[in-house]
């Protein structure tokens, strides 16, 4: 024969149960050992929490993609760097708007090659390995 579940259940995370609710919870023949379980503090320390945090914001990407339009700034020839500028970096391509037809043609045909050169011996090759220009 079933039993109904119990009516009441007392909420997670509050203070453990007493004595006598563990002897009211025997004789009524529930179990609450999965409750005082759930009960217990599962705290952990912060320095085993954060890097799981920061892997899920992607952080290290995002410092890393500030870090590109810094240096693009101060890399590139600033009448260059005023009319291109980063706009993001996925899997390995840097894609930078170009604000003008003209500017693009050049940066396309003669400046590519070296603006890749100086982000790759800034950044590394893995992290910088195309370019991407694009007009907007």
């Amino acid at each position: 024969m079933l039993r109904p579940p119990p009516s009441w259940l007392p909420p997670l995370g509050g203070p453990k149960l007493t004595a006598r609710e563990r002897a009211l919870a025997a004789w009524r023949g529930q179990d609450v050992a999965p409750l005082e379980k759930a009960r217990e503090a599962s705290a952990r320390p912060v320095n085993e929490l954060l890097p799981k945090v920061l892997g899920q914001l992607r952080m290290d990407r995002r410092r890393a993609e500030a870090e590109i339009v810094r240096v693009w700034n101060h890399m590139i020839d600033p009448v260059l760097a005023a009319h291109a500028q980063p706009t993001g970096l996925h899997k390995g391509t840097l894609f930078v708007t170009v604000d003008h037809s003209a500017w693009l043609d050049e940066i396309v045909r003669y400046r590519r090659k070296e603006i890749l050169g100086r982000l790759q011996h800034s950044f590394g090759r893995e992290l910088v390995t195309r370019i991407s220009f694009r007009l907007g």
